[in-house]
């Protein structure tokens, strides 16, 4: 699964989207993103030749497996982080945006040790 920071975050927009109950088209992700439509249709076909995504005659576009594991690992992170971040005190708004830029960068272990506090901490408060 050795993809770009942009592919993921093409892949976590679209799996978010798909979460908010709508067929997730190219013009979907371009207003979500504020991209433009022409970069967004070049990363749609990167993404659809890599066999991460497919697109419909009607272009609706489905994560496949490969693209749906790496848009769930993301989004997890950047729930979980974000999470974390507003617990330490930093508003909702920052919070979400310093996640989307660590979520990919952050290790593995880091982040599994990030996910174990958060954890941890949630049964305490309980």
């Amino acid at each position: 699964m050795n993809i770009q920071e942009s592919g993921e975050m093409y892949l976590e927009t679209i799996l978010v989207l798909k979460k908010s109950g709508i067929n997730v088209r190219s013009i979907d992700i371009a207003d979500k993103l504020g991209y433009s439509k022409p970069s967004v249709s070049r990363a749609v076909r990167i993404l659809r030749e890599n066999g991460y995504i497919s697109v419909d005659p009607g272009g609706i576009i489905t994560l496949l497996p490969e693209g749906e594991a790496i848009a769930e690992r993301t989004y997890e992170r950047h729930r979980i982080l974000t999470e974390l971040f507003i617990r330490l005190g930093v508003d909702e708004a920052t919070a979400a945006e310093d996640a989307c830029r660590i979520e990919h960068v952050i290790s593995e272990a880091t982040f599994a040790a990030i996910k174990g506090h958060i954890s941890e901490r949630s049964l305490t408060k309980e």
